[in-house]
Formats: structure tokens, sequence, C-alpha cells
């Protein structure tokens, strides 16, 4: 089973372009165009590129929660092309109508855990993120899509937009400290995207008919690793 949740989710064309984004920020990073709050907190950029090559990285795997008998037939393609992506279904042996719950590593477990660092390092600003992260949580469950086969789908630039949005209207509309810009986008983003579209969403997984649905996988990881790195180029 362990073997079965370790999957690239994604086609290959939007890795590459994921991974781009990737290095292009680490190239702002490296030549110090830009300050980011990874910086203020202590990380250099050298652990920046660790902690967004380990959300990259581990989108691959899952971990699975629990297992629920599905209400709809098991949908068995291989892929589904939503919002202009393309995403990989995995393929199980069984064909039994039971969807594997999972959390995602690279779209679930780094960010929450970043997310945890950042408020444990500035306590301050945590009635700021928590709004921050309602804001995006309402916005993204809007407009979540449940996909047969596949889970819960987000458009990818749609939470970092609205976390970037929603931080900047904060410091500059409700006097939020600026020095808090970064850790609201983020954890907006993140958090935000998490809860919106899949933890409010869970209630639909069983009508999906996918063999593993994955909060903070598949249609939501884009999202989340995109609210980091647009998270990276506010400030």
């Amino acid at each position: 089973m362990e073997n079965r949740l370790v999957y690239n989710p994604f086609g290959m064309l939007f890795m590459l372009l994921l991974a781009f984004l990737l290095f292009f920020v680490v190239g702002f990073l490296f030549l110090n165009v830009i300050s980011t709050a990874f910086t203020r907190i202590g990380f250099t950029w050298q652990y920046a590129l660790i902690l967004l090559l380990a959300s990259l990285l581990g989108s691959n795997i899952n971990i699975p929660v629990t297992n629920m008998k599905c209400n709809t037939p098991m949908v068995t393609e291989r892929y589904v092309r939503v919002f202009g992506i393309t995403y990989r279904i995995p393929v199980m042996e069984d064909i039994a109508c039971n969807t594997i719950l999972a959390v995602n590593v690279g779209g679930a477990v780094i960010p929450t855990l970043i997310s945890i660092l950042l408020l444990h390092q500035f306590p301050g600003a945590l009635i700021y993120a928590l709004a921050g992260v309602v804001f995006v949580a309402i916005v993204t469950n809007r407009v979540a899509r449940p996909v047969k086969g596949l889970g819960i789908v987000t458009p990818a630039l749609l939470p970092p937009l609205t976390a970037a949005l929603g931080a900047l209207a904060l410091v500059y509309l409700f006097n939020a400290p600026h020095d808090f810009v970064f850790l609201i986008a983020y954890v907006g983003g993140t958090l935000g995207t998490l809860i919106g579209a899949d933890l409010l969403n869970l209630n639909k997984i069983r009508d999906m008919g996918a063999p593993v649905a994955s909060i903070g996988g598949a249609g939501t990881f884009d999202g989340v690793f995109l609210s980091g790195i647009i998270a990276v180029l506010l400030v």
C-alpha cells in the first residue's frame, strides 16, 4: 500500500513549470534582488532552497490516514484535465470502491510546519494571520471544484493571489505591521487553501470515486506551493 501512495500526481510539463518558478525565486534569493521573510526569521537562502525543494519533492508522497467507502463507481482513467492542468490518477490494482484519505507531505505537512514555525517566531502576528486564513479559505472554498476520480481542485493562481491581496489589505488598510506581510501571505495562502479547498469539502470525498483523496495533494498542491512562491516574491 505504501508504494501505491508514492506517485507524481502531475503531468511532466506542469512539474517543469513549478521547477522553473522554484529556481527563478531561488535565483532572486541568491542575488539579493529581493528580501524575504526566510532571511528575516533566520533562514539562509540555502535553507529556503531546501524548504521549497522539500515541498516540491514531497508532493509525490501521501501519508494514508483512513480508508473510506465511496458512494459512486471508481474512476479508472489515468489522467484528468482541470483548469488547464493535467493531473495523473494513481491506478490501483484493486478496483473496489474504496477511497484512501491521505495527507500530502509537500502540500500539507511541510507548509503547516512552516506556518507553525512562523507563528511561533512572531506571536504578535497571530490575529492578522488568522484573518488572512479565513479570507483565503472563504474565497477558495467558493471556487473549489470536486472532480470525479481526482479530488478537490482549485485554480492554481487563485489562492496565492488571494493571499497576497489579503496580506496587503491587512497591512495597508488595517494597520498590520509591515514586517508581517510575508507571514500573513504565506500562512493565509497555505492554511487557507488547505482549509477552504480540502477540509471543508471532506464530506464530498465519498462521491468522487477517487482511489486516493489527498489533503494538500493533486488539485490543491499547486495552490499551496504557489502561495509560498508568491509570498516570497511579495516583500
